[in-house]
């Protein structure tokens, strides 16, 4: 989970990012990177848009901005316990 939320982050951070530039943030192969987008747009986390001149880009929808609320929520949680 904290990949997912690294990736939501990089991304919400540059309101849009190129598949590319989110690897290098991520500091992931791009095998793993394939593997980890092709969960986040499974569950409406990230949307894909192609621009007219073909470009990828990536940005974060509103259930992945759900997603990191939570996230956070969750970690200062368990953080105050010590876990």
């Amino acid at each position: 989970m904290e990949i997912i939320n690294d990736m939501l982050i990089a991304i919400q951070q540059k309101e849009r990012i190129k598949p590319t530039h989110l690897m290098y943030k991520s500091n992931l192969s791009h095998k793993l990177l394939k593997s980890y987008l092709e969960e986040l747009i499974d569950k409406e986390f990230v949307k894909e848009e192609v621009t007219k001149n073909n470009y990828k880009y990536l940005f974060i929808t509103d259930k992945g901005h759900e997603f990191l609320q939570n996230f956070r929520k969750m970690k200062e949680f368990t953080d105050s316990f010590g876990l």
